[in-house]
């Protein structure tokens, strides 16, 4: 399984706006991801009301994961956009 750890960049945390940039990202990502905070159960990442469920904060450390082929691509871009903490999808996604 690809998992990448990477710290929220959104001084909000993913809440709201950057909740739904990062799950417009997810599910354009191809293969199905999740995301945890570390050390808690992981969700789907292309679920706006999962996503919104963990309640990450900026700067807490989040676990992308996935087992699908070509997941390192993918969560490569992922990890980018939280870390970044983007205000829109990058053209990469």
């Amino acid at each position: 399984m690809a998992e990448r750890r990477v710290n929220v960049g959104w001084a909000e945390g993913l809440h709201a706006r950057p909740a739904s940039i990062f799950v417009r990202a997810a599910t354009a990502a191809g293969v199905p991801v999740t995301i945890a905070k570390a050390g808690g159960a992981p969700v789907n990442a292309a679920s706006m009301l999962a996503v919104l469920g963990l309640g990450a904060q900026g700067g807490e450390e989040i676990v992308l994961a996935s087992d699908a082929e070509g997941a390192d691509a993918a969560l490569d871009r992922l990890a980018k956009l939280v870390a970044e903490g983007l205000e829109e999808l990058p053209e990469t996604v």
